[in-house]
């Protein structure tokens, strides 16, 4: 869920640092290009105020040049301008001739080239030019400004300043570096937030869930620890635990009903199957009703004892520790082989020394319903091979059979309580061994699954993690595996 709403929230988060910071570096651009250009206003109208003295009337009414003192303290500014701070500057007359103008080469291009000859004609009409358009620090552009030189209310003259920009644009640059630099702190100060956001918000969540899962693999007694975190997650904690209890209290009862009715009907039915053992003794030999009453009530116990072996399974606390499962398997093979003799069936096994974490006992007990389950169904000379290997962080025991095997049908409900195949209700059994091993397993962190073996069979695959699980001491055991 982290990996969801984290990148969402730094995606908001960086739209809105956007959404301020585009503006700020378009108005820190505008800002720097209208000081710019104040100070070319600036120096234009001081111009403008030099060269009103240049010019005198004639007689006849027409203007003409003075070439004294006033024109050369023109000049002269003109030409120190120009050498400080490299703008091109110039004064020219209404016929674009140069009054004066720094440097001495710089005259009004033609019409249409550049930005210069359209400033110089709006100053005709008696009005400063326009402010030149904005220039950005990718672009090389040039900043134009014009002023018209008005005496006794008429334009004799225009004041021009083409200026280079790239002082000003570095300065912009500069600026957005810096309002980047703030943006990428603002984005870390931000993201660091988001983490402790979402960690405060989803810690809860991750506990709720590792807790969900330990009650789903048979840990009922897993609650939700007291944490941080919303009040609403914190509230739905303290349900979930509640919720918990019950379940756990109703499985109790139901565990002890089964288990108390088990027991409860044990003594009354070996009763009955004395009292049936000793009325056999009066009717004839070989009576078929007394005989079929003897073998229902022999099934009835055996329904009985696996109903109290599976209650117990289920609500009993595994006894973990790291077990040599080859060793273990090895010895359950010698403990069956007498019975495969009998049947006819060959029992082979391969079980070099393997570790794992498991309780023996019940896996005792869950190795030993899976090979009688095998040997049951599996025909006179055929072979149950039964093989311990590794599997990553897992140890395996694989028992195969070469009886007629399940469906797929039937082998997504094997292991189900009192659930046999169709095809098998004349074999004994109850249907409780299967699910007697997969409660004994799950107690202690494994697993049972089913598949098919070729040509024909059933594979058997029983699981126990190799590592220790949470709580577990560390110790060590006296074999190497191989």
């Amino acid at each position: 869920m982290r990996t969801r709403l984290l990148p969402l929230l730094i995606v908001l988060m960086a739209a809105v640092l956007l959404a301020l910071g585009v503006p700020l570096a378009v108005s820190v651009a505008r800002a720097e290009q209208q000081r710019v250009v104040v100070d070319r206003i600036d120096d234009t109208a001081r111009f403008a105020a030099l060269a009103q003295f240049v010019t005198e009337s004639a007689p006849d009414g027409s203007r003409r040049t003075a070439t004294g003192e006033r024109l050369e303290t023109l000049q002269a500014e003109l030409t120190s301008y120009h050498e400080v701070y490299g703008i091109r500057a110039g004064v020219y007359y209404r016929n674009h001739v140069p009054m004066a103008n720094a440097p001495t080469t710089w005259f009004l291009p033609r019409e249409g080239e550049g930005e210069v000859r359209p400033a110089f004609d709006e100053a005709l009409l008696s009005r400063r030019s326009h402010d030149p358009q904005q220039v950005w620090p990718w672009q090389s552009g040039r900043l134009v400004v014009a002023s018209p030189v008005i005496r006794d209310g008429d334009v004799v003259a225009v004041v021009v300043t083409d200026s280079p920009t790239d002082a000003m644009r570095a300065r912009t640059l500069r600026g957005w570096l810096v309002i980047a630099a703030g943006e990428s702190a603002a984005m870390l100060l931000a993201v660091g937030a988001a983490l402790r956001l979402t960690g405060w918000v989803l810690r809860p969540v991750r506990v709720l869930d590792a807790t969900t899962h330990d009650i789903a693999t048979g840990r009922l007694k897993s609650r939700v620890a007291p944490s941080g975190g919303p009040p609403e997650l914190r509230r739905l904690a303290r349900s979930f635990n509640e919720m918990a209890d019950h379940v756990e209290d109703v499985l109790e009862q139901q565990r002890a009903f089964v288990a108390d009715a088990s027991h409860q009907l044990r003594n009354p039915l070996a009763a009955l199957l004395l009292r049936i053992e000793l009325l056999a003794l009066e009717l004839p030999e070989g009576n078929e009703e007394i005989a079929s009453v003897q073998t229902e009530g022999k099934r009835l116990a055996h329904v009985l004892d696996g109903l109290l072996g599976l209650a117990l399974a289920e609500h009993s606390e595994a006894d973990l520790r790291i077990t040599d499962i080859g060793a273990l398997t090895a010895e359950r093979l010698a403990a069956w082989s007498p019975t495969a003799d009998a049947k006819g069936v060959r029992l082979t096994g391969h079980s070099p020394p393997t570790t794992g974490w498991a309780d023996p006992v019940s896996l005792s007990s869950a190795l030993d319903a899976v090979i009688d389950n095998a040997l049951k169904f599996t025909p006179p000379r055929g072979e149950v091979r039964v093989t311990v290997g590794r599997d990553g962080d897992t140890a395996t025991v694989r028992v195969a059979d070469s009886g007629p095997g399940l469906t797929d049908e039937e082998l997504a409900r094997v292991g189900d309580r009192f659930w046999r195949s169709g095809r098998h209700q004349n074999v004994d059994g109850s249907g409780l061994g299967l699910s007697i091993s997969r409660a004994l397993l799950e107690a202690g962190g494994g697993s049972i699954a089913f598949g098919h073996r070729n040509p024909h069979g059933l594979l058997v695959t029983v699981t126990v993690p190799r590592s220790a699980p949470r709580g577990a001491p560390e110790v060590s055991y006296g074999f190497t595996e191989r």
